[in-house]
């Protein structure tokens, strides 16, 4: 086996493991890290300097040819500019989905095949097989919410190891018996490319906001927030508002400024039976039964649901009620093991 394969090396352990199994299994492997985001914030560094060393020192280990690509100046036009323009609008985007479909599974991939690849190689918790995307073994990792708009084309020169581990512990397992450098690195928190920094420390860098009314239910002003664009659907922590029970966002107006809270974790508005889907995408084709099962956010569990065309947006009715249900988000679809593809919710 010669095929060349190209491995997203981002200074982590998963790529790192990739790396070092696809080796093992005999293909000519490069190793390349993809600078997307270089940019500190105030208070925060952008780690990008060390994940580079990081991915480096990997490639040298496994004695393996390493490669940067400058995706910079894309990932700020696909990618941030993208997520900046949906919080403006008041919903709330998810930057790592936009970032599999424009950057990691197109720009990396198209950029890699130029170069000499046959296949890509990536670090994500999911399983491929002949173009169709499955759950990844380890099911608490599970990558697929954000994989669901990539192309069948893509994962048809896509390889993802991970998805075959049946845990973490594994992976590190595997990384110490190669002896790789990042064995024990900790896993990234916060978005996906600034590092540790909050979503909230990142806007404020190029929104510029004004304090507004926070109003429950009744229409009684209850406290004061930095920026409705800060606040999202079923959200319950971040609210300065004193007193005994907790409140959660139930809505925000963008253009009055104001974010709406209730103290009932049974308000009508923080729950939704059903929900309509837009630009939605399938990975290979419609599935020709309409029940299915459905994810509205990472980790949230799966609800069986049915699916209608309407117009240029998707129905979707839920078999159970879903909680804090939110415009921009995403909502993706699957069946029994198979992710099918998803859209945004309106």
């Amino acid at each position: 086996m010669s095929k060349k394969v190209y491995v997203g090396l981002s200074g982590g352990v998963d790529s790192s493991v990739t790396a070092a199994v696809l080796k093992e299994q005999g293909y000519d492997v490069t190793g390349v890290y993809m600078k997307n985001w270089s940019q500190d914030i105030p208070g925060f560094e952008c780690p990008w300097k060390e994940d580079y060393k990081d991915a480096k020192r990997v490639a040298v280990q496994l004695d393996i040819p390493f490669k940067m690509y400058d995706f910079e100046n894309e990932y700020r036009q696909k990618v941030v500019d993208y997520m900046i323009s949906e919080y403006k609008s008041g919903r709330t985007p998810n930057p790592d989905i936009m970032c599999n479909q424009e950057i990691k599974f197109k720009l990396f991939l198209e950029t890699a095949l130029a170069d000499g690849a046959d296949k890509i190689a990536t670090g994500h918790y999911a399983r491929v097989d002949n173009g169709r995307l499955f759950i990844a073994k380890y099911k608490e990792k599970d990558q697929t919410y954000f994989l669901y708009r990539v192309s069948e084309e893509a994962l048809k020169r896509t390889i993802m190891p991970i998805g075959d581990f049946n845990s973490k512990d594994e992976v590190r397992s595997i990384a110490s018996e190669f002896g790789l450098v990042t064995a024990d690195k900790k896993d990234s928190q916060g978005i996906c490319f600034v590092g540790k920094v909050g979503i909230k420390e990142f806007l404020q860098q190029y929104v510029k906001t004004i304090p507004g009314k926070v109003i429950d239910s009744y229409g009684k002003v209850v406290g004061q927030h930095e920026g409705a664009i800060f606040y999202t659907i079923g959200q319950r922590h971040g609210l300065d508002i004193g007193g005994g029970m907790p409140f959660y966002v139930i809505g925000k107006n963008m253009d009055k400024n104001e974010v709406y809270v209730t103290t009932n974790i049974d308000d009508s508005e923080l729950w939704r039976s059903e929900l309509k889907l837009t630009d939605f995408h399938w990975i290979n084709n419609k599935p020709k039964v309409n029940k299915l099962s459905i994810r509205t956010r990472y980790r949230s569990v799966l609800t069986e649901c049915s699916i209608e065309d309407e117009d240029k947006t998707l129905l979707v009715k839920l078999s159970n009620e879903v909680r804090a249900v939110t415009p921009g988000q995403s909502a993706v679809f699957y069946s029994d093991q198979e992710c099918l593809g998803g859209g945004i919710i309106v």
